[in-house]
């Protein structure tokens, strides 16, 4: 499978930290990681795939190792993260890729979808949202955030960035939570404790909502491109329930939907099952030949 590398490049003055794997001329998956990690999620799933495919995985900005700019500079919005993420993907150049979107990757990754159609090869979504069915109740005090978005109802949400309320994303819902390993929410953690970070995370929960509100949009790119979709899905997110993964097939009648038994994380979880789904997901849908 080759040699995980990690780089840096600069996009519009942010450098942007990436971690890659197998060959250059393999067809390449684009892997967008949520809230409130990094692209260190995918340390185990890379190499299941990167004997066949290119994986490129960035840090968003404000998130691991890219670099997280001053809130007076650079206005923390999911519009300009796609911005970054668009011109990341031009400056090592990716011209066609598939996705796997999780979480925060999914407005992220959309955002490129629709502006770029002809780029994406396929879609992977574990977990990763784009109708309003499939916000849980979870998102209750969010919500509140964004109708009110005052001082009182910013610090009700601050919790979910303290090291209890990240340790719980992992573990709620996991039939097993001895299973998952501390290091992956302890490091979350440590990069939100940053100095400034937490209101970064703060601004980026309030523009959630921006996301809602495009998901009209994403669904006419769903319904007029058909691009080759396997959702598969932690059912016991609490976050993003599974009516937003079998919601993919009101617009994508050929969906692949599949659920595991685990929550929010699944790839702490279920890595193998995810890696041999996307195997036979991507080998279905062509994308098995060098140069994509």
């Amino acid at each position: 499978m080759g040699t995980v590398t990690f780089r840096k490049v600069d996009v519009d003055g942010t450098k942007v930290f990436y971690r890659e794997a197998g060959p250059k001329d393999a067809p390449t998956i684009l892997l967008l990681h949520g809230f409130p990690t990094a692209g260190h999620m995918f340390r185990d799933l890379i190499p299941q795939l990167a004997d066949r495919f290119r994986l490129v995985a960035p840090d968003l900005p404000g998130f691991g190792q890219s670099d997280i700019p001053a809130r007076s500079a650079f206005r923390y919005t999911f519009e300009n993260l796609a911005n970054v993420i668009g011109h990341f993907t031009e400056a090592i150049g990716l011209h066609r890729f598939a996705m796997y979107i999780f979480d925060y990757g999914a407005p992220v990754g959309l955002r490129l979808a629709i502006r770029y159609p002809d780029r994406i090869t396929a879609i992977v979504s574990q977990n990763g949202n784009g109708y309003e069915a499939g916000l849980g109740d979870a998102w209750a005090p969010i919500q509140r955030y964004w109708r009110e978005p005052t001082q009182q109802n910013r610090e009700a949400v601050r919790q979910l960035l303290s090291p209890e309320g990240i340790r719980t994303q992992y573990v709620y819902g996991v039939p097993n939570p001895t299973a998952i390993a501390p290091e992956g929410y302890t490091l979350d953690a440590a990069m939100i404790a940053r100095p400034g970070n937490m209101d970064i995370q703060l601004d980026l929960l309030l523009d959630y909502a921006s996301n809602v509100r495009l998901y009209p949009a994403f669904q006419r790119y769903f319904r007029e491109m058909q691009p080759p979709l396997l959702a598969i899905w932690g059912k016991h997110d609490p976050f993003f329930i599974p009516a937003g993964a079998e919601a993919f097939r009101n617009d994508i009648p050929n969906a692949d939907v599949h659920f595991l038994d685990t929550g929010h994380f699944a790839t702490e979880t279920h890595v193998v099952e995810i890696a041999a789904a996307m195997r036979q997901f991507l080998d279905a849908n062509g994308m098995t030949a060098r140069g994509e």
